[in-house]
Parts: C-alpha cells; sequence; structure tokens
C-alpha cells in the first residue's frame, strides 16, 4: 500500500516555501526550517562559517536575548535544536499546538533580524565553542578525522564536498563580524528556506501564522549557485594511511555515487547493502563468521546534491589481522556482485532494511517533517516523502548489477586506512 502523508504547498511573495502536514494524532506541532546553506556552499578561506552559524542563531536577535530561544519553548514543554551538513542547515523545534504562534515568532525574528544583536562578543564565544566541539569530536577522538580524510581522497581539491562542515578553524580565527553579516544576509533570507509545519494544525491556518510572522521578511537570497555536474568515478585507487593509537585497526574504502534523487543511487544504495549494509551482506558473513578476520564490517551511503554522491565501506580489523587481507576480499566480494547481482535473499533483505527504517523514520513527527522539508529544498518535491519506498522496490537484480559496475568498481576506491602505532598519541590542544 502507498504511503498518503497529507502534503499542503504554497509559497508566499516573499519566496518562502511553505509546507503543512496535518497529523491529529498527539496535540503538538513540529517547526522545521531547511536553509540552503552547507558547507558546500562556502568559499576558499571562509569555511566553517555554516556551522558557526547554527550557532550563532541562538545568541540572540533583534527581540531576542542570547539563549532566550531555549529558554522560552522549553519553558512551554517545547524540544528543539539545529544541525548543519554540506547541502543545508536546519532548525527545528516541536511544541504543544498552543505554542505554536511562539515558536513561529522566535524564528521570524532570527532568521530575519539576527544581525541586530550578532556581535563581536557573540562571535568569540560561539568561534570557541565551535573549537571545542573540533577538539571533543574530530582531534581528540579514536579515527576522529577519518571521514575528513575521506572527503579529501574522494573529493578532488576545491569540490564543494571536498571538506569537512567543521571547517577550518584558521578560517574562522580570520572571519570578522563583517564577514559573518555579509554570509548571513548572502544566504539566510525567505527565498532560500522550506518550513515545514507537521502535526496538530489544520492547512489554511499553518499558512496563516507563516505569513504573519514570515511574509514581512525581505527576499534577499543571492542567485544559487549552478550545481556542478555529475562527477565521474574515481579513475584509480587514492590510498591514505594514518597511524595512530586507535583500538583497532580500520580501514574506510570509499566511492563517489550517483546524486542524491536518483534512481541510480536507490540502486547502488541497495549495492552497498548486499555487500556490507546488513547483519546477513556478505562481508559480514565472510569476514566476521567465517574467517574472523573483523570485528565488524558495516556500509553507509550519503546522497548529496551537487553532482555527486558518497558511499563508503567500513571494515573494523580483528587483532592481529592483515588489513589488507580485509581490502582484497572486499575486491573480490565487488566483482562476484558485479558478476552475477544480488541473490533473491540479498534483494529482499535490502528493501526489507530500508522499509523497516523508512517507516520508523516516518512514525517519528519530528523525522517526517525533517524529510519533507529535505525533499522540497533539496528537490522541490516534499511528496518523496510518499514515494520513496516505491523506487526502492522498484530495484531489480538487473539495476544492482549496472550500479555496481558503474560506481563501486574496484579501481574507483578511495582508501582510508587508520593503522594503530605502539607509541602514545600526542593529545591535540
Amino acid at each position: 500500500m502507498p504511503l498518503d502523508y497529507p502534503i499542503h504547498r504554497r509559497t508566499l511573495p516573499n519566496g518562502l516555501r511553505v509546507v503543512v502536514s496535518p497529523d491529529h494524532t498527539v496535540p503538538n506541532v513540529t517547526v522545521n526550517l531547511w536553509v540552503g546553506v552547507g558547507s558546500r556552499h562556502e568559499q576558499p578561506g571562509r569555511t566553517g562559517f555554516a556551522h558557526l552559524f547554527e550557532h550563532l542563531m541562538f545568541q540572540g536577535s533583534r527581540g531576542v536575548r542570547s539563549g532566550e530561544h531555549f529558554e522560552a519553548l522549553m519553558a512551554e514543554g517545547g524540544r528543539l535544536n539545529a544541525t548543519t551538513w554540506f547541502d543545508r542547515t536546519n532548525y527545528f523545534e516541536t511544541v504543544p499546538t498552543g505554542a505554536l504562534e511562539l515558536a513561529l515568532w522566535l524564528e521570524a525574528d532570527r532568521h530575519g533580524h539576527l544581525l541586530a544583536a550578532l556581535t563581536q562578543e557573540n562571535l568569540d564565544n560561539q568561534r570557541d565553542v565551535v573549537k571545542e566541539e573540533k577538539r571533543q569530536r574530530y582531534d581528540n577522538q579514536p579515527y576522529g578525522n577519518a571521514l575528513v580524510d575521506v572527503y579529501a581522497a574522494v573529493f578532488p581539491e576545491g569540490h564543494p564536498y571536498h571538506h569537512p562542515t567543521i571547517g577550518s578553524m584558521a578560517d574562522l580565527d580570520a572571519a570578522g563580524v563583517d564577514d559573518v553579516h555579509a554570509f548571513f544576509r548572502r544566504h539566510y533570507a525567505p527565498d532560500n528556506t522550506v518550513l515545514t509545519l507537521c502535526g496538530d494544525i489544520e492547512p489554511e491556518a499553518g499558512f496563516a501564522l507563516v505569513e504573519r510572522h514570515f511574509g514581512p521578511l525581505t527576499a534577499r537570497a543571492e542567485a544559487p549557485r549552478p550545481t556542478l555536474p555529475q562527477l565521474e568515478p574515481l579513475e584509480a585507487p587514492v590510498r591514505v594511511v594514518r597511524r595512530e593509537q586507535v583500538p583497532n585497526d580500520r580501514v574506510h574504502v570509499a566511492f563517489r555515487l550517483p546524486v542524491d534523487g536518483s534512481d541510480e543511487l536507490v540502486a547502488a544504495m541497495v549495492a552497498l547493502d548486499c555487500l556490507a549494509g546488513l547483519s546477513t551482506s556478505r562481508l559480514v558473513r565472510r569476514l566476521v563468521r567465517r574467517e574472523q578476520v573483523a570485528v565488524g564490517a558495516h556500509a553507509t551511503a550519503w546522497g548529496f546534491v551537487d553532482g555527486v554522491s558518497l558511499g563508503f565501506v567500513v571494515l573494523d580489523v580483528a587483532p592481529g589481522a592483515d588489513p589488507d587481507r580485509l581490502e582484497d576480499a572486499m575486491v573480490e566480494e565487488l566483482e562476484r556482485l558485479a558478476a552475477d547481482g544480488p541473490t533473491d535473499a540479498e534483494l529482499e533483505a535490502s528493501i526489507a532494511q530500508s522499509e523497516r527504517g523508512w517507516l520508523s523514520a516516518l512514525a517519528s513527527q519530528e523525522d517526517r517533517a525533517d524529510m519533507i522539508s529535505r525533499f522540497a529544498l533539496l528537490h522541490d518535491d516534499p511528496q518523496m516523502v510518499n514515494t520513496h519506498l516505491d523506487r526502492m522496490r522498484a530495484v531489480t537484480p538487473e539495476r544492482v548489477v549496472e550500479a555496481t559496475r558503474r560506481w563501486l568498481a574496484p579501481h574507483s576506491r578511495a582508501v582510508v586506512a587508520y593503522l594503530g602505532d605502539e607509541a602514545p598519541a600526542e593529545a591535540v590542544a
């Protein structure tokens, strides 16, 4: 049975795209905004700005003092947060229905009038917060910079996905108030934003509330940069080896994948599931259970929109095992998958896992609102929340073979290996 979550759309005169999805099962509403700015929109020498703004947006605006956004909504029983990624920054809160107008007023004030409170003091404060986050999540964690190495190995210098969302601390140190003001003016505007209301609200009432608070904001985002043409798979293997004090050797094997929203990406995701994304996948059965040379194997695929996506397999090497042996085994299994395709059981398991994960996510009002905003902003089609599973179920063994040969060829891999170092690792300041 196809999904049929209600989707109602409207675009305000200032360009703000609004989606309302009524759900009266509980008396609350999720407010979810996706702004079309992520780390891929940053300029050389100014990396980390998108993530920095995720923090600055909670430091007050024209009518709201620093920290009051959290305080006001939590006092009403709400929960809220924000995240930054390559293609977007999102802000979200779930509040009792009676607090919806408060949430919209707070969001409109910071999205339209942040600069009134964006001082040198706030910039310095949040710059220090971001630096501490980098120390904790990247510099002082085992394998903390592995994905940074993966991005740099898979995407060429200057490509929008070459650098991580955390950005460069040197770039943030060099940033002044004028720089961050200019970044906000360039990207934070209603014509670069999607706002989704999901929950206990009727469409016309939701549109009216959004119009009341966001309608006066001025459309001023600069024209979006054209997306890049599709990036082809790597022509030859790339290898990066790090010697660090880590719990066990770990090998990341990454590939360029087709763009988000494409049927080709869906097929490539199924191929990665068959390889390492399932508890019954080929590498788990072979390396973890039978040969016992790995303590874990898993696969991940991330859909990006600027000409390419990313997929990778992580192999955790068992003590005393040879990392090269694991990589060779992965190459063999890829070649078998490209030659023979998935078995009926593998294809069925992959689709079943995708269905379970998708339906579980959509059962959450917050996750559903986030998915609606994602599809509206990146693909101008919020109905994809209802049609994604149909596209997944349409994958055939033949399409998996095509995707494997095209995108997961062994010579197109980028390998980032973190290998143990007997010498103690130096702490990062």
